[in-house]
């Protein structure tokens, strides 16, 4: 039996779904990127019966850029380095590792994600209790951890999409877009190692669609 789509209304002040063709300066993509928009539905509901499948986002307010300045460090943090400053002593002085960066996000945004609950061989529930699920906790404004909207600091507020919302007559070439990460092991076996997949993006009348076969 199929169902149709699940529906959610996603809307925030700044988001930046970063292009990863630039290296240190932070430029956002026009529209949010299926990643992105996985990783809010997740946010919302996630359980290991089930996938995630994001077929459309639509553009519900016009792309309007921010300009940002922000202090950031250069090194990353890492546990092995915090155990030898315990055991020999030292530390880290954010003073002496700081740059300013800039990032260039999008302001004032709102989408409507549309996906499917694709669910796993071993899932032996109804479809419909997941689906139900989600519902609930959309409506109810749950989440396992606060959704936002492409970087952590820029937060997302979530809910059911209105009777009236319509996605904005914009057509527009998007060029090559970041579609999720594919996880496969090294040629070591010494872990996992995110390789990007990207598609070729296009908005037509506000709604940019995701083929299926991208999943595989």
């Amino acid at each position: 039996m199929s169902y149709p789509p699940l529906c959610v209304k996603v809307w925030g002040e700044f988001a930046c779904f970063t292009r990863p063709e630039f290296k240190v300066e932070r430029v956002s993509y026009p529209v949010m990127t299926p990643s992105a928009a996985r990783g809010i539905l997740e946010a919302i509901f996630w359980k290991p019966e089930f996938t995630w499948q994001v077929r459309e986002i639509c553009l519900m307010k016009p792309i309007r850029y921010h300009s940002l300045l922000r202090n950031e460090v250069n090194s990353i943090m890492s546990p092995q380095s915090a155990r030898g400053w315990q055991r020999e002593g030292g530390g880290y002085y954010a003073d002496e590792d700081r740059a300013q960066r800039h990032t260039l996000a999008l302001r004032d945004v709102a989408y409507v994600i549309t996906a499917e609950q694709v669910l796993k061989p071993h899932a032996d529930a109804d479809p419909a209790k997941y689906r139900d699920q989600f519902r609930r906790r959309v409506a109810r404004g749950q989440c396992h951890h606060p959704p936002y909207l492409g970087c952590r600091e820029f937060p997302a507020h979530f809910g059911e999409p209105e009777a009236t919302d319509r996605p904005l007559p914009v057509d527009l070439d998007l060029g090559m877009m970041l579609f999720d990460l594919e996880y496969t092991p090294d040629s070591q076996g010494r872990g996992v190692r995110g390789k990007p997949v990207f598609f070729r993006a296009r908005l037509h009348q506000g709604v940019l669609t995701i083929d299926p076969a991208l999943y595989g």
